[in-house]
């Protein structure tokens, strides 16, 4: 709960005029308590776990010609009753684990010094941060991932979200419970290092568990934004672990290549893409020698 009556006694205590983002901030939140804002985390989670998967459902129902290019695995195709059975696994984990867990998670966000006040973070200074939660995020999870695909791990915990080798969008947070739980350690690592304003902790949570359904959606769209970022692995890339399953020792990085590259861990994929490139010039140039012309000749 914000300690101004009024957004005037707030723009003296801050010695400038509110933003129109301060001053939406502080017309929602100023007779709301801190706990209460916090919780906001489970409607965002469950709006994103709902919601964000239907849009590659929606491209298979309604686009399927346009998108099979680009389905990673084309002879794999769940049907709406599959997916739904998966949504409504995760939504038992939500209701029994995550809710919960975020309920009673509250003092750990005190403790490190979460904002809930004015001022807002400038922009920057949200970029910063979440460049941060990213990196530490990752590289934390690279390692537990690495623990979870050793016998013990995959078998008691990690098998059920290698439940899908060829995943959907809805299998991102399909997972063993304690799974979710030791996975919540890196995501609140990097908060905790540099903590920030609830509304960076929001963004967060949010862009986290987005990437997470895109690089789980089965498909490797041309136009998705995020292959613009250096180093990022993607849904071609993740898809090739899911694909390999338990015996897998390669690509467990959530979100960048790097730890990948920097351990060897990506040489069974880096291989598999040698060889199918390999393959595809053969073609190619056997299409050529056949007097069938190429693509890049239809072009011209």
């Amino acid at each position: 709960m914000l300690p101004f009556e009024s957004i005037q006694e707030a723009e003296s205590a801050l010695g400038r005029g509110l933003s129109t983002a301060e001053t939406l901030w502080f017309n929602y939140s100023a007779r709301k308590s801190d706990y209460f804002l916090y919780c906001h985390n489970i409607l965002f989670l469950f709006l994103i776990f709902s919601v964000v998967p239907l849009y590659y459902i929606a491209l298979e129902l309604f686009f399927r010609n346009s998108v099979s290019p680009y389905k990673i695995q084309p002879k794999v195709r769940l049907s709406l009753s599959e997916c739904f059975n998966c949504y409504k696994s995760v939504m038992r984990s939500f209701i029994l684990i995550v809710g919960p867990l975020q309920l009673v998670s509250y003092p750990s966000v005190q403790m490190i010094g979460i904002r809930f006040g004015l001022p807002l973070p400038s922009v920057w200074e949200i970029a910063a941060q979440l460049t941060v939660y990213f990196i530490v995020e990752d590289y934390l999870n690279y390692w537990i991932h690495r623990f979870l695909h050793c016998k013990w791990g995959y078998e008691n915990i990690h098998k059920v979200h290698h439940e899908y080798t060829a995943p959907i969008g809805f299998a991102a947070p399909y997972a063993h419970w304690a799974e979710i739980l030791i996975l919540g350690i890196p995501s609140f690592l990097g908060p905790a290092m540099v903590p920030g304003h609830i509304i960076t902790f929001w963004m967060w949570i949010g862009l986290r568990q987005i990437e997470a359904i895109e690089t789980h959606s089965g498909y490797d769209l041309p136009w998705t934004p995020t292959k613009y970022i250096p180093f990022y692995g993607g849904s071609d890339y993740h898809d090739y672990h899911h694909y390999v399953g338990g015996l897998s020792q390669s690509n467990f990085a959530s979100v960048f290549t790097y730890c990948d590259y920097i351990y060897g861990t990506d040489k069974g994929y880096r291989y598999q893409k040698k060889l199918l490139q390999q393959l595809q010039e053969g073609l190619k140039s056997n299409g050529d020698l056949n007097g069938v012309p190429s693509e890049n000749h239809k072009a011209d």
